[in-house]
C-alpha cells in the first residue's frame, strides 16, 4: 500500500486563527471577571474588620479560628503559630480550602489558562508559547491535588450552614436575649451556602468519590442515587462555579456594609 505523507500545519502566531466569530469576548469576560473578583477579595482579606454584624458572619472569614472576635473557635489574637512580624487576619486561614478548592478546580483552570495565561487564548487560536508540558511538571503538577481540596471544601458546608443558623436569631432588647427571626442578610447567607453547596456536589471529584470506586454502582443504592443528581448537577457546573464565585463576593460585602452602617439589614420576620 502506498503511504501518502501529509505535512503538519505550521504552528500559528500568537492570535492568529481563521476564526470569524467573536473568540475573544469570552477570555476577555473571564478576565474581567476573575480579576475583579480576586481584586475585591484580597482587599476583603486584609481589612480584617467589618466581617462579621451581630450573628452575621462573611462567609470570606469563615471559620474564624482565631482572631478578636466573638465567633472564634480558638482564642483571640495571632495563632500561636504565626510569626509575630507577619500579618495576620482571620481570612487567611479561612480561605485555605475553598481557595484552593477553587484554584485548582478543572473549570477555573481551564478558563484562566485561556484569560490569563493565553495557553491557548481560545480554541484554534494561536498562542504565545510554542512548548506545551501539560501539567505533568511544577508547578502545574500541584493541580491533581484539587481531589483533596474537595474534602476540606465539604467541610465547610456544615459551617456555612450553621452561620445561616446563626443569622436566624436577633437582639430583643426587651428581654436582653435573642429570638427567632428573619432578614434580607439572613437570605443573603442561606443564598451563598446554597451556591456553594450547588458548586461543591456537581464537581466532577466529588462524582468519582460518591460513585468512582464502584464497578458495579446498582449494589449501592444509596451512592447510586447520590452519584445520579450529582450527575445532573454536573451539567450546571460553570453555571454554579460563577454564581458562587459572585455571591460569596456579594455576600462580605453586604456584611461589611452593614457592619460600617451603609446598609439597613432589613427584618421580615
Amino acid at each position: 500500500m502506498a503511504r501518502v505523507h501529509l505535512p503538519l500545519a505550521p504552528q500559528r502566531g500568537f492570535g492568529e486563527t481563521s476564526r470569524r466569530d467573536l473568540w475573544w469576548v469570552q477570555p476577555l469576560l473571564v478576565f474581567t471577571g476573575l480579576g475583579a473578583f480576586l481584586v475585591y477579595v484580597n482587599w476583603a482579606v486584609l481589612q480584617g474588620e467589618h466581617f462579621e454584624f451581630g450573628n452575621y458572619l462573611s462567609p470570606v472569614y469563615s471559620p474564624v479560628l482565631w482572631g478578636d472576635s466573638p465567633h472564634a473557635w480558638f482564642g483571640s489574637g495571632k495563632p500561636p503559630f504565626w510569626p509575630s512580624w507577619l500579618y495576620y487576619t482571620p481570612a487567611m486561614l479561612a480561605l485555605v480550602g475553598p481557595g484552593g478548592f477553587r484554584l485548582t478546580c478543572y473549570y477555573y483552570r481551564g478558563s484562566y489558562y485561556k484569560a490569563f495565561w493565553a495557553s491557548p487564548p481560545n480554541c484554534a487560536v494561536g498562542k504565545p508559547h510554542k512548548t506545551y508540558s501539560g501539567e505533568r511538571a511544577f508547578p502545574l503538577v500541584i493541580q491533581n491535588i484539587h481531589r483533596y481540596f474537595m474534602y476540606i471544601a465539604v467541610a465547610y458546608v456544615p459551617i456555612l450552614s450553621w452561620d445561616v443558623w446563626r443569622a436566624l436569631w436577633f437582639e430583643n432588647p426587651a428581654t436582653g436575649g435573642e429570638q427567632l427571626g428573619l432578614a434580607v442578610g439572613t437570605i443573603v447567607l442561606a443564598l451563598n451556602t446554597t451556591f456553594l453547596s450547588l458548586y461543591l456536589f456537581s464537581c466532577h471529584s466529588w462524582r468519582h468519590a460518591i460513585g468512582g470506586f464502584k464497578d458495579r454502582l446498582s449494589r449501592a443504592p444509596v451512592r447510586k442515587r447520590i452519584y445520579a443528581a450529582s450527575s445532573k448537577l454536573n451539567c450546571n457546573h460553570q453555571s454554579y462555579a460563577w454564581v458562587s464565585l459572585v455571591w460569596v463576593a456579594f455576600t462580605d460585602f453586604y456584611v461589611r456594609m452593614c457592619s460600617m452602617g451603609v446598609f439597613t439589614d432589613w427584618r421580615i420576620l
